[in-house]
């Protein structure tokens, strides 16, 4: 039985991060549906399931790459701001400023008082505490 289901996925796009996606939003909205009975929602969730089962299961694997690098791009700021907020949180031996010039962020050592600091990018000094 595995061989079979091998030898079927063999040349299929198989899973991506989009395809993860959908897949958790068609979850949060048949949970939505379940409190709010719309038929609308259903019918979403019904349609994006068999979107995400044909991204799957597709042989043209170059376009379903494609969709996917295009909605990596799409997502990449919101990734990055959630990486790097996660980051500051449980970095605890520094803080974290942006520069008033250039808006680079700059890492300063926690504990040292007030500091004056040195963009890298623009070279402009400003005061902060760390």
């Amino acid at each position: 039985m595995r061989e079979k289901l091998m030898h079927f996925m063999m040349g299929r796009y198989g899973t991506d991060t989009l395809n993860t996606h959908i897949m958790f939003f068609v979850l949060f909205l048949i949970v939505i549906n379940i409190f709010v009975h719309s038929y609308v929602i259903s019918l979403l969730s019904y349609a994006l399931l068999i979107l995400e089962i044909y991204r799957s299961f597709s042989k043209n694997i170059y376009k379903r790459y494609s969709e996917n690098e295009a909605y990596m791009k799409m997502i990449a700021p919101i990734s990055r701001t959630v990486t790097l907020y996660k980051k500051r949180l449980s970095d605890r031996d520094h803080r974290y400023y942006r520069c008033p010039q250039c808006h680079q962020l700059v890492r300063i050592p926690r504990g040292r008082g007030k500091v004056e600091v040195v963009c890298p990018k623009c070279h402009t000094h400003f005061d902060k505490r760390s």
